[in-house]
């Protein structure tokens, strides 16, 4: 993997880049929808290409270890083939399940037990474990085994945890490089910051990243409930250490707006669930701000979704049309949303990269973020 710095904005740390990968070129900043189970819900792979203009997903360590399990995968010569997408994946390592199902796992130094939520089993991830998982998934872009502490947690804790990232860390590193890619072409390994909301923690904890010297870095711990400042501040401090000449991950973010604000402070690469899960829930994201589709003044409104963006997203369906789908709880209305979000997404970092590189992009970041957060 190569990433190549073509432009910087003049008025902020943004950057415009391109990320090179065995399966396509990744123009950056770009999004990352998120297929945790090998399926960007409620959108075929054609749909993500044709229409969303996808140039990478994410598939999900644990997710895909549980079901539909690494023989079935193996067996066919990776997730690619057995997904049918062309363009890269990220795998998570499983570290914001360590998070997530609190109620279902024991954290030892050694790794973490998993119950599985699908049937009560017990699974042992180790780091050595999840590169292992990984290197069997075969994507482009693998992650380290990492605690994403959650929020508020006590200084002594997200030390604690901090430090056993870092331990494992360095088994992740030793086991990626005595093990090789099983399907013919090269992954990528990156480390995870971590160190909650404490900037000493995440300083050191960047430092610590930072002189592993891997390919690529990613920020983690953030968006998990902390204020939008204070994630925008942790988030400034890491990218002042992270090596400018790599590509930077911000891991599980966010809304439009903080996608924007975190361009701004140096962040390359993005993903989040929030365009599918808020598009089933009729909730649609658009270049004049936030549409709640299932309220009753859309009922009779017959322009497209969003008219700014003809040309980009879909505009066949309205907004009348849409609510009606999604009020009677049709299929196709979960999944016209879902492609509208993921486009505007797209659009998004799309529109952002042309305007760093055109030497715009913190006027016109100012603009969007101002009407990004209407309530139409």
């Amino acid at each position: 993997m190569n990433f190549e710095l073509l432009n910087t904005d003049k008025k902020s740390e943004a950057r415009a880049g391109q990320l090179i990968t065995a399966h396509g070129v990744i123009e950056t900043p770009i999004f990352m929808p998120v297929g945790t189970a090998g399926t960007v819900k409620a959108v075929q792979q054609r749909e993500l290409t044709e229409d969303v203009k996808a140039q990478i997903i994410l598939g999900n360590t644990y997710h895909l270890y549980l079901r539909p399990g690494l023989d079935v995968i193996e067996q066919v010569g990776g997730l690619h083939k057995f997904i049918g997408w062309r363009g890269p994946i990220l795998t998570d390592s499983g570290g914001y399940q360590v998070y997530s199902l609190g109620a279902n796992r024991k954290i030892k130094e050694a790794g973490v037990k998993f119950q599985s939520h699908i049937d009560g089993s017990y699974h042992d991830f180790s780091p050595e474990r999840v590169i292992d998982i990984q290197r069997s998934i075969g994507a482009d872009i693998v992650m380290a085994f990492d605690e994403c502490t959650p929020y508020p947690c006590t200084r002594e804790y997200a030390h604690d945890s901090m430090h056993m990232t870092h331990r494992w860390l360095k088994r992740c590193i030793s086991r990626f490089e005595e093990t090789e890619p099983l399907y013919g072409f090269d992954q990528a390994f990156f480390p995870i910051v971590q160190g909650s909301t404490y900037h000493d923690l995440r300083r050191e904890s960047a430092e610590f990243v930072a002189g592993q010297n891997q390919v690529g870095n990613a920020i983690g711990g953030l968006s998990v409930g902390e204020p939008a400042e204070m994630m925008y501040k942790s988030t400034a401090l890491v990218c002042s250490i992270l090596p400018k000449e790599k590509p930077r991950y911000l891991m599980g973010v966010g809304t439009p707006i903080n996608i924007l604000e975190c361009i701004a402070l140096g962040v390359d690469m993005f993903d989040c669930v929030m365009p599918t899960r808020n598009a089933r829930n009729g909730m649609l994201f658009t270049s004049e701000g936030i549409i709640n589709i299932r309220n009753e003044k859309w009922k009779n409104d017959f322009t497209p979704i969003d008219v700014n963006l003809a040309g980009y997203v879909d505009t066949a369906y309205s907004k009348a049309y849409l609510r009606h789908l999604i009020i009677s709880n049709e299929i196709l209305g979960a999944q016209i949303a879902s492609i509208h979000n993921l486009s505007f997404y797209l659009w998004l970092v799309k529109t952002a990269r042309e305007q760093i590189i055109q030497g715009d992009f913190a006027l016109w970041k100012d603009q969007m973020v101002q009407k990004l957060g209407n309530r139409l």
